[in-house]
């Protein structure tokens, strides 16, 4: 079958293993001093491991590849993935030593009830900062921009819900990373209200 998949550009790789650790489902290791995409069908195609790639080695392809076997992966472990308190970003300060270097998860706060399996393909090895902009009834996007801007980020990823007030958590990552003046890898995840990952963008 023809599916997006990750690529790897070994030429541009430094074997860094920071892919190792985001790919949840073990798909990348590191072989002979390169990072090696193991099993076509352990890569799910959402890449979890592109941000988080100093070197940009990593990048999506579309060709003939072995289809994606959920089955087969290891069960999700049910511990709690969460490193840090608080979470909520009207409560988190902007400074903070949990910032440094961290791999920044902003999420639609339903999110994580939307999908059971959120804290092992999302908050594993993520500062997580959640919010919902319909409830709280504010606009996210400068408290954001001062948390980037002061502090050692490596990437950030969004994941919100397919509903049109989600949207709210989408513009204020994206105006919070363009008024920061800084340029992070950034990955957007959408969840369906029945709990269905749809594509990333």
């Amino acid at each position: 079958m023809v599916r997006k998949i990750i690529a790897i550009d070994v030429d541009k790789c430094n074997a860094c293993g920071l892919c190792v650790k985001a790919c949840h489902e073990g798909a990348v290791g590191i072989v002979n001093g390169k990072a090696k995409l193991l099993r076509e069908d352990y890569c799910d195609g959402l890449g979890n491991c592109l941000p988080v790639c100093p070197t940009e080695a990593i990048t999506f392809e579309e060709r003939e590849a072995v289809a994606f076997n959920e089955a087969a992966i290891k069960p999700v472990s049910a511990a709690s993935e969460q490193r840090q308190w608080p979470v909520q970003i009207k409560l988190v300060p902007v400074s903070a030593p949990f910032f440094n270097n961290a791999h920044l998860l902003i999420a639609a706060d339903c999110a994580a009830y939307a999908y059971g399996e959120f804290h092992n393909r999302f908050m594993k090895n993520a500062i997580v900062l959640i919010g919902c902009p319909k409830l709280d009834n504010t606009d996210y996007s400068e408290k954001l921009k001062e948390i980037i801007s002061v502090n050692d980020i490596s990437s950030v990823t969004a994941v919100r819900m397919e509903v049109p007030c989600c949207g709210g958590i989408e513009r204020a990552v994206t105006s919070a990373l363009h008024n920061s003046g800084k340029s992070l890898p950034c990955l957007v995840h959408t969840l369906s209200i029945g709990g269905d990952l749809l594509e990333g963008c």
